[in-house]
């Protein structure tokens, strides 16, 4: 099976949007579970061709992926579908005009839950290196008195007579036929009789999640991470969970702006540095640095630090930005009178 997205759907690089949702909804007859039921190899060339629409079908994504391939997708906290469920929910749409309606072959769709979002702040420093922090996140996860069916133990719930399972029931509109969401199931395809006392047949649970949340170097501010399934739990048993995404804000620096990978400073130096040269010690980021200080500097003198920027989040930490020292010359505004007479020697040999 090939690697490449493009391969996947058998589409030129530069094919348009109405190309490729072509090529992905003729090889999703092909290879979709209702046709190709007990079949892991078409099972995996189902969910193959799927990230590859989802991917080539998202501008932002099919940028990254074009110039950085599947790593800068993943250093962007793409990590493809895990699940048929998950796929179903992204693209049930296409689903409906191929197989009827229900996610295919008659099937109820299995719908995903809810995303969770919230915001991280990061320092400079954690940008230059990248991190792992543990978050507390309130969610619902499946109830486990009932196993998330809603139902109380030694029961089960049964299926929705109305709909016949289905979730969904046809509507007469005079000559036109609609189907919409059962009015007794609400859209389930099951009823619960019997519910379960610990969660009151709901079939979830609100718990406080210890999440593992892992910042790749050189992420910026307004990006965004996702985690798979630690969002809420799908109100069907069985269904995907939705996902966690974490908005990073990056924190002001004291002492550097940053200009995506390349950071601008101030260094200070005396006049007499500035005239007669000097090495001097700076603080980075990661370390000292001696810099290099030509005679005759003058002030706003920019003065380069390569690869002492901050990395690219797509190329990882190999290959980094510089840094740029903006030169600022400190003038004495008190004199003693051994210097001042110093320094009108200094102007009095300058003058002949």
């Amino acid at each position: 099976m090939p690697d490449d997205y493009y391969e996947l759907l058998g589409v030129s690089r530069d094919a348009d949007a109405r190309t490729l949702k072509k090529a992905y909804r003729k090889q999703a007859m092909q290879y979709h579970p209702d046709r190709n039921p007990g079949d892991a190899e078409a099972e995996e060339r189902f969910k193959a061709i799927s990230e590859a629409y989802e991917v080539l079908s998202d501008d932002q994504k099919r940028q990254i992926y074009d110039r950085y391939g599947k790593k800068g997708l993943e250093n962007q906290g793409f990590s493809g579908f895990s699940d048929i469920g998950d796929i179903f929910s992204q693209f049930g749409d296409l689903f409906g005009d191929l197989f009827g309606g229900f996610g295919g072959g008659g099937r109820r769709r299995v719908s995903r839950g809810a995303d969770l979002r919230m915001h991280m702040e990061l320092t400079l420093a954690d940008c230059l290196t990248g991190i792992e922090r543990e978050v507390d996140i309130p969610r619902t996860v499946d109830c486990d008195t009932c196993d998330g069916s809603g139902a109380a133990e030694g029961s089960e719930p049964t299926t929705c007579q109305t709909c016949g399972g289905q979730g969904q029931v046809a509507v007469n509109r005079g000559f036109i036929t609609m189907r919409t969401a059962c009015p007794r199931c609400r859209g389930e395809g099951r009823v619960v009789a019997n519910p379960c006392g610990a969660c009151r047949g709901t079939g979830g649970k609100q718990i406080s999640d210890r999440v593992k949340v892992r910042i790749p170097a050189g992420i910026d501010h307004g990006m965004k991470l996702r985690v798979s399934g630690k969002g809420q739990r799908s109100s069907n048993p069985g269904g995907p969970p939705g996902d966690l995404y974490v908005v990073i804000t990056v924190s002001d620096h004291p002492r550097f702006e940053r200009h995506g990978t390349e950071l601008l400073g101030e260094v200070e130096i005396d006049m007499v540095q500035a005239c007669l040269g000097d090495e001097v010690e700076f603080e980075t980021l990661d370390g000292t640095e001696t810099l290099h200080i030509e005679p005759g500097t003058q002030p706003g003198t920019l003065v380069k630090l390569r690869g002492k920027g901050l990395p690219s989040v797509e190329r990882g930490r190999a290959r980094r930005g510089d840094m740029h020292l903006r030169v600022v010359v400190q003038i004495p505004t008190a004199l003693d009178s051994e210097r001042r007479a110093l320094l009108e020697a200094f102007r009095d040999a300058g003058s002949h």
